[in-house]
């Protein structure tokens, strides 16, 4: 059978890379043979991710909250390989206020960098995409894209928005051999899920809520991203992957 999951050579940017679930993904691209660039504010912790790396990597230290730099993002992101054929949407902000305490500037910086950000770096990097006639979008959906959590209503407005933006974006782009899809992971320890998993009885709580009854590891990422990422999901787009262990079908 062919390799239709293979990605070698595959040009890979990646955002959030500098933690959680942005820098595992980066090393699934990097070891599956891909040249990945990882970009993230935090310039000690990319390098100490490329540090960690044995295939072709680089780092773009830049601030991705603002969504109008995404074009000079993306020119600098291209500098490393060339145009990447691969995007992933990874970085992101939870600020877990509930709704009576939501500002105007912490609704704003969630829906800046959790929506407008991945779909005007998207928008930068198509046009290159488009003239190969082949490229790989995978956004990040949450729980929240279907479910209301307490202390979420900014965050799961922005991940309900990265659902619509991904169906519209395989609308927009797919006739070109650009595929756009989103991961939507359960409960998984990174950075943004600390408070969860700091206690232990909410930890177990949602683990017990799932079908397969653990929360789960950075492992159960590996084959969703190789899949969405290459040619086997060549006839896949504009879907929602809940990589969840089963939470949403309870």
């Amino acid at each position: 059978m062919p390799d239709v999951f293979n990605i070698e050579g595959k040009i890979a940017c990646v955002t959030g890379a500098s933690s959680g679930i942005g820098r595992a993904l980066a090393s699934v691209l990097s070891d599956a043979g891909a040249n990945v660039v990882g970009l993230a504010r935090r310039e000690d912790a990319l390098r100490d991710w490329q540090s960690e790396t044995t295939g072709n990597t680089a780092i773009v230290p830049c601030d991705l909250s603002d969504p109008a730099r995404m074009a000079d993002v993306a020119e600098q992101a291209s500098k490393p390989f060339g145009a990447p054929d691969i995007l992933i949407n990874a970085a992101g902000i939870n600020t877990r206020q509930p709704a009576d305490d939501v500002t105007l500037d912490g609704w704003q910086q969630t829906l800046d960098l959790n929506l407008s950000t991945p779909f005007f770096l998207a928008k930068a990097l198509v046009p290159a995409m488009r003239n190969k006639g082949w490229g790989r979008i995978i956004n990040f959906a949450s729980l929240q894209t279907e479910r209301a959590f307490p202390g979420g209503i900014a965050y799961g407005a922005s991940k309900g928005g990265v659902g619509q933006m991904t169906r519209a974006m395989a609308e927009a782009w797919s006739s070109a051999g650009i595929t756009a899809n989103a991961l939507a992971p359960g409960f998984f320890p990174t950075e943004l899920t600390g408070p969860v998993f700091d206690n232990p009885e909410l930890a177990a709580r949602n683990a017990a809520q799932t079908c397969i009854g653990r929360n789960g590891t950075m492992a159960d990422l590996v084959g969703p991203t190789l899949f969405l990422s290459s040619d086997a999901s060549a006839y896949v787009t504009g879907q929602i992957l809940f990589v969840d262990g089963g939470f949403t079908a309870k």
